[in-house]
Formats: structure tokens, sequence, C-alpha cells
């Protein structure tokens, strides 16, 4: 199938106002090229225990970020991209007057459409994403590698498809670990904004008897659906299309949301509805430059903030909701 990926370079403060300008015209899958998030990588090689990092993906650490999207070659996508790249300009202007203040600086915010055969791209990711030891006990590793598991191990085999979530970007990491930390064994865990899968699926590892994974993207639903059944979790995990929690009645012991920061606000409102007295609500998905923005709205959500990890840029927020 004939793809067409839109590209846009920027600065790292770009890349967010980027995703955030794709987010508000329904695009919510990216990917993104950042040569820092790449020595944040290289800085941790011994805490993730990889097995090697190709020279390859080293080269070039001194190049731009950028973005993507892709989108199927039809008209329809192309009016969408020429709308895209129209308001990317208008992104950039605005910036230049100053509308976001003296010290912003969105890089170049240069958008390129690229022709792209989907055999050219689609698996060429796999070869640079080997097992990784992400918290204590879990260890993910793509289908398509081996890996003997040490004691105490508890192995996740993860292929993500076209849905995010492999387990070594910093926003996952944490909500894992977090995971790890505060869900008590048996509890019932609602995971939204699920993926590929992989919170689910740890929870499940981690001995939840029930989990409820919550996707809007439709794709990702069905990748999710297949890497639990990979994993022989689907008596404890079924995943579901929906938008945050409308429409869902589920009571959860502990919530996890690795989401962009503004919808960690948004579902902020109506986590307590779907946790127990005393559930903790673990999110993520937040740059530190949005952490008090964030973790304000958590608190007036009625939550009591017990801890807020970082890693790299991006932080993650644990808290619980009060006991009645």
């Amino acid at each position: 199938m004939k793809y067409i990926e839109l590209k846009v370079h920027a600065s790292r403060q770009g890349i967010e106002m980027v995703t955030e300008l794709f987010l508000k015209n329904g695009i919510d899958q990216v990917s993104i090229d950042d040569p820092e998030d790449l020595q944040d990588i290289l800085n941790k090689e011994h805490e993730y225990e990889w097995d090697y990092i190709d020279d390859k993906v080293k080269a070039r650490p001194d190049r731009e970020p950028t973005i993507s999207a892709y989108f199927e070659d039809s008209e329809e996508n192309k009016a969408m991209i020429q709308h895209l790249k129209l308001e990317i300009m208008m992104l950039k202007g605005r910036e230049q007057y100053g509308e976001y203040g003296p010290d912003a600086d969105f890089g170049r915010l240069y958008a390129e459409d690229i022709p792209v055969d989907d055999a050219d791209w689609k698996d060429k990711w796999k070869e640079n994403f080997k097992p990784v030891k992400v918290t204590d006990r879990i260890v993910v590793k793509p289908t398509w590698e081996e890996y003997e598991a040490k004691a105490g191990e508890l192995i996740l085999q993860i292929d993500p498809g076209m849905a995010f979530g492999t387990g070594t970007h910093e926003t996952t990491s944490l909500c894992m670990k977090l995971l790890e930390k505060y869900m008590g064994e048996n509890d019932a865990v609602l995971d939204v904004g699920c993926g590929s899968g992989i919170l689910s699926i740890a929870a499940a590892l981690l001995g939840s008897r029930s989990v409820l994974g919550i996707e809007i993207d439709e794709d990702a639903v069905k990748v999710a659906g297949e890497n639990v059944d990979l994993n022989g979790v689907s008596d404890s995990v079924r995943v579901q299309q929906g938008d945050l929690t409308k429409g869902i009645d589920f009571k959860a012991d502990l919530i996890v949301a690795n989401l962009m920061h503004h919808l960690v606000m948004e579902l902020a409102r109506d986590a307590a509805d779907h946790l127990a007295d005393g559930g903790v609500f673990i999110s993520s998905g937040i740059l530190l430059e949005k952490k008090e923005q964030v973790e304000n709205a958590v608190r007036e959500a009625g939550f009591e903030i017990l801890e807020i990890p970082e890693d790299g840029e991006w932080c993650a927020i644990a808290a619980r909701k009060a006991e009645k």
C-alpha cells in the first residue's frame, strides 16, 4: 500500500506543539525522531540491559528532531496534509510574532510530504527493538527476539504493530514501575489509552484479577488484543474501543493512563468515579514543564499525591483517592 509521510522538522519544544496540532486534527499516532532521546537511552545502557545498540542508530547525533504522521495516499488525505502544512506555517508565524513569549523556539517547523511504500518502513524499526528490563521484575521483549528469563523475571512479549508502546519510552517505563510498586495482588486495573496493551499485560503478569484496557484507535485495539493472546492473559485482560472513561462501567483498584498531559487532566475529573476508595491513579505522558499544571488538576479532582518520579524531560504522577 502507498502512503504519504508528513515529516515536520522542529526543535524539542516544537515537537510538542506539532503533536498538539496533530491531535486537534484527529491524528493521534505519530513517529518522533529525537537525538536527545537516543542519548538518554545510551546513558542508561546498563540500567536497561540492552544486548547492543546498533552503530547506525547512533549516527548523526546533531540532527534536528522530526515528527512524522502517515496517511494513506488518497485525495482526501492529500487535502488534509495541505491543511496541516498551512497550520504549521501559521504556528511558526505566531511564534515569530511573539505569541508564545520571548523564549519560544519551535525550530524550523519545515513540513515536507514524502511518498512511502509501507514495505519500505513498516518493519524497519524492528531492527532496533531489543529485549529490555523495564522494572525490577518485568522484561519486555519483541516477539521476534529470543530471551532467556533470569530468576524472578516476568517476560512480556510485545508486537506493537501500528500501536504505540514498546516499554522503552520514559512515559511507559515510569508507568510500569509505578504499576509494579502500587498494584496489589488481585487488584482490578483500568488501563486508559492502552495502545499496544503493554501496561494491561504487565498488570495481568503482576497478578491482577481483572484488567480493562480502553483505546480510542480501532487498529490499536486489534493489536492490543493480539498481544494479550500472545502473552496468555486473555482470561484476565479485556480490551475495548472507547474515549477515555466515557460510557465505561468498571470499578478499579488502580487506574493507569499514559496519555498527553491535557488528556490526563481531562481524565482526572472522572477517574475517582471509577476507583474504589483508597484506589491509586497513575498517569504519565507529562512533560516536566506541564508537571505543576497536571499535579494541580489531579489534586483538584480529590486525589492525594503520592509521588512524582521523573525521567529525562518526562514525569509521572501516582495519586490516591481518599478513603471514606
